[in-house]
């Protein structure tokens, strides 16, 4: 059964190194977002592609999931000294990555070829694709002006208050070699527990990639993860800027932000927290496929029951479209 996940952040990397663990390398691709990448110091940073490949290489530092394990902050601690932007924390063993990959992109290779490189030499077997080798950056609009995404959730904390996304350079960019075809070809595809405005959305928002997973929810599953947990979220801003946009962060939210198929949506099924028990009639009303369970992951048993109960699901819809 081959399966498609798109990802990013902490949680997407969480269940991406979970499904890694319970399926062949040639049944799951990885599309990476890649709206928050951006320049500094001269160097082309990809947070999220990082993030995803450093949790299935077993490098990520696991306190905060993102980041190296064992870093050091030399480079950083000198250029704090010399009154350079330390806002941005850059780890010595990451730099080192930023610098290979740089000077990569510069002799003309692709994004795409930069990571797979990458990939290979940190021995990992399942394939991560970023959304497209073209340029597209999140913008993210607050009461403090027009802030690139770095600079909203880094520099800035995730303090403003926003009120909407743009996602520059999406208009003209192309999926990624691989990308389109990795979803014709994938029995279903599984919507990570990342922010749905930031992480999946600068996704969808590549001309073609939503049009297949549109047209393709009649041929197989497209299933969501929430990753909204009693108005929460594990990680990152997403409940904060789901209540900035005037919407309360819930599951149910979640769900409609990506939308039933059968009423123009995404989601043949949806997937949400046992601790959301009680938005289960607001759910059914949706009028999708749902799956409750544990989706809290702290343990790579966590990740890996999570993954092999989202495999159950998806393959129990198939079953019920063949049948």
């Amino acid at each position: 059964m081959k399966l498609v996940a798109l990802a990013g952040g902490v949680g997407g990397a969480k269940l991406v190194d979970g499904l890694a663990k319970i399926l062949h390398a040639d049944d799951l691709t990885v599309i990476v977002n890649t709206g928050d990448d951006f320049y500094h110091f001269g160097l082309y940073i990809c947070p999220d592609l990082d993030t995803v490949c450093y949790t299935l290489a077993g490098l990520s530092n696991p306190e905060t999931g993102w980041g190296r394990a064992e870093e050091t902050w030399n480079a950083l601690d000198n250029i704090q000294e010399l009154g350079g932007p330390s806002w941005f924390r850059l780890g010595d063993r990451d730099l080192g990555v930023h610098l290979e990959r740089s000077r990569l992109l510069s002799q003309g290779q692709s994004l795409t070829d930069v990571c797979s490189h990458f990939c290979a030499s940190w021995q990992i077997d399942h394939q991560v694709l970023p959304m497209s080798d073209d340029p597209v950056a999140t913008l993210v609009h607050t009461n403090e002006g027009d802030l690139p995404f770095q600079d909203y959730f880094v520099k800035h904390a995730c303090q403003p208050q926003v009120s909407g996304f743009d996602f520059v350079g999406a208009d003209t960019a192309v999926p990624a070699p691989g990308v389109i075809d990795s979803l014709w070809a994938a029995d279903f595809i599984v919507i990570c527990p990342s922010n749905p405005w930031v992480s999946i959305d600068p996704i969808l928002s590549v001309p073609g990639i939503k049009d297949v997973l549109t047209r393709s929810a009649n041929l197989k599953p497209v299933i969501a993860v929430s990753p909204i947990i009693q108005g929460r979220t594990i990680k990152g801003p997403a409940a904060k800027m789901f209540k900035e946009l005037g919407i309360e962060p819930t599951a149910v939210a979640v769900a409609r932000h990506y939308g039933n198929r059968e009423h123009g949506g995404l989601l043949s099924g949806f997937v949400y927290d046992d601790l959301d028990a009680d938005e289960q009639f607001s759910l059914e009303e949706l009028g999708m496929p749902l799956f409750k369970t544990n989706t809290i992951m702290k343990t790579i048993i966590d990740k890996k029951d999570l993954a092999r109960k989202i495999c159950q699901f998806g393959k129990s819809l198939i079953d019920k479209q063949v049948n």
